[in-house]
């Protein structure tokens, strides 16, 4: 037969045996379907308001969500938060790894080809008879082209595809939860920080208030109007109020040092600088009147826990493959000579093809015990995809509770605010003329001063809670036609 024919023959067989194989291939193990999650028709938070059965949609485009705040410094810095946080970053390399061993799992569909070539030099004995290599010294070269191949008969190889498949999109929904995460982090400690900003501006004003206070009783002293104790209270309520502003300014140190972390850079050269009084009035936004549970299809630690039941349940299908028969096909093909020139001659050529079952009979129940062990995984990622949705639903209960009891507070104080301030005008200008004690003055100046703290500290919570919710839901959703938004927030002057 000649060489040619003979290569061909082997090549033709080995393709006979891999279609044979492919038909009669199957996918053993279950089917994946995602699990139902029920969920109360509305929440009480928002009484009326339809739901639907929440569904992972990570695909979702969730947006510059921080830009409905309209303050330009928090959206540069958000800016930096995905290509500059270390977390997100981390994240990213994960997703990576992951994506390549989808890669990785899916090469186990094709042939393994591999090229070779040997030398190697012996002498044989004297003593061995009826052969003419006896007492040589014989060099042997040798080139050749193995392929070896296990055809994927009852799925193996496509339940480990999709299930790496099914754990790179988690790892890619993990990225963006992380990196949502991340955001709204920035986004907390940037308005708790600009709410120090503002109350320390009040407290600076209310520092000036309380030295001409002093300096007026200090002169009423002099007249003998005053006593040595009033002047003693109002030096104590200025130092008091002095020793305030330095412990916010310790507060804002260490925001500042968070945020630099957030976005990339070292604490020890970032600085964000004080605001301008004008700045002050970060747009407030009002919870939506109607937030549906589709909006919770868009968070992403959801969709990544209903991607690992996916993966969880295709190792399923790989425990169940590795206790059926498994196929190796294999061929080689080359030339053996002992000299180098022999090698490009078709006389020296030699291949063989060939074909091999394994069939697990007795292996102490390790193989039954590792389908008891995927069924197990299996029923956990879906015990855990429940538990997330369900924290989700909390989670946007909790946040919808406090933006409500954000906006009646934040009115509640500002109501307060500007009364503490009415009456510590009124109070002033009758002490001044004598009309009332300076302990009633030390009053309604503690009084304007606590209440000022208290509304920079409700503000501040405020936007902190819609940052939160946005977080809740996934992202923005100023989509909805639903959607409402709420004057800005009046501020002291």
């Amino acid at each position: 037969m000649r060489p040619a024919r003979t290569r061909l023959l082997a090549l033709s067989a080995l393709a006979a045996l891999s279609a044979l194989s492919a038909l009669g291939g199957c996918t053993v193990g279950p089917d994946y379907v995602r699990p139902a999650m029920p969920v109360a028709a509305t929440f009480k938070e928002l009484e009326g308001t339809g739901w639907t059965i929440a569904q992972p949609a990570d695909n979702a485009s969730r947006g510059a969500w921080w830009t409905i705040y309209e303050d330009a410094t928090l959206d540069a810095l958000e800016a930096q938060v995905e290509s500059a946080n270390q977390n997100v970053q981390a994240a990213q390399a994960h997703f990576r790894g992951a994506r390549a061993n989808v890669a990785q799992q899916r090469s186990s569909f094709f042939p393994l080809v591999t090229a070779s070539g040997d030398y190697s030099r012996y002498r044989t004995s004297q003593n061995v008879l009826y052969t003419s290599k006896a007492g040589q010294t014989i060099n042997d070269y040798s080139v050749g082209i193995d392929a070896t191949w296990e055809p994927d008969i009852w799925g193996r190889v496509a339940r480990n595809v999709e299930a790496a498949r099914a754990n790179a999109q988690a790892s890619a929904a993990d990225r963006q939860a992380v990196l949502l995460s991340m955001q709204a982090e920035l986004a907390t400690d940037y308005f708790e920080l600009r709410g120090i900003d503002r109350e320390r501006q009040l407290l600076d004003d209310t520092i000036k208030a309380y030295r001409e206070s002093l300096e007026l009783t200090q002169n009423r002293y002099a007249g003998g109007i005053a006593t040595d104790a009033d002047v003693g209270q109002a030096q104590t309520q200025l130092q008091t109020t002095e020793a305030q502003a330095i412990d916010l300014g310790v507060q804002r140190a260490q925001l500042e040092h968070a945020i630099a972390i957030l976005i990339g850079q070292s604490p020890s050269t970032f600085t964000l600088p004080v605001a301008p009084k004008a700045d002050y009035t970060v747009r407030a936004i009002a919870s939506p009147p109607g937030v549906p549970s589709t909006l919770l299809e868009r968070r992403p630690d959801i969709a990544a826990a209903e991607r690992r039941i996916a993966a969880a349940n295709a190792q399923v299908g790989v425990a169940t493959a590795n206790m059926y028969p498994q196929i190796t096909l294999s061929a080689s093909y080359g030339p053996q000579a002992l000299t180098p020139a022999g090698l490009l001659k078709y006389a020296d050529m030699i291949w063989s093809i060939g074909a091999g079952i394994t069939q697990p009979i007795f292996h102490g129940g390790q193989l039954s015990a590792q389908k008891r062990a995927a069924e197990a995984a299996f029923d956990q990622a879906n015990a855990q995809y429940r538990q997330t949705v369900l924290l989700a639903f909390q989670n946007v209960a909790d946040t919808l509770r406090a933006l409500e009891h954000d906006a009646t507070g934040l009115a509640a104080q500002t109501d307060a605010w500007r009364a503490a301030s009415a009456s510590l005008d009124l109070t002033r200008g009758q002490f001044r003329v004598g009309g009332v004690s300076y302990l009633a003055l030390l009053d309604a100046q503690r009084q304007y001063q606590q209440t000022v703290v208290n509304l920079a500290q409700a503000q501040a919570a405020r936007y902190a809670d819609t940052a939160a919710l946005f977080q809740a839901l996934g992202g923005g959703w100023w989509n909805d036609t639903t959607t409402s938004q709420a004057a800005p927030v009046a501020t002291p002057q």
